[in-house]
């Protein structure tokens, strides 16, 4: 199992955010109402198969990439709270990897 970095989520990120807009652009629908109507099947007709394919996968990769980063991001309150005994957690900036 391969361990994704902060920063590697977040350039995940991004480059779905950018094929979504590119797909909500061509399509005037939001990528969540896109996604809801494609996975009942009420869009496909056969004539846009490949486009739609695409936009479920980055949506599906963008939805993944989110979990992942509210994973962390609780991982990370939990190691600053237990540091700060329990106290309210100090956020603060850290350096780059």
């Amino acid at each position: 199992m391969t361990v994704m970095t902060l920063g590697d989520i977040l350039d995940d990120l991004r480059a779905a955010d950018q094929v979504l807009r590119k797909f909500e652009q061509r399509y005037w629908i939001s990528s969540d109402v896109f996604y809801e109507l494609y996975s009942q099947g009420r869009l496909d007709d056969g004539e846009n198969l490949e486009d739609y394919t695409e936009w479920s996968g980055f949506y599906k990769i963008k939805q993944r990439r989110e979990e992942l980063l509210r994973q962390l991001s609780q991982q990370r309150i939990s190691q600053l709270t237990h540091k700060t005994a329990g106290t309210h957690p100090l956020v603060r900036p850290t350096a780059s990897p």
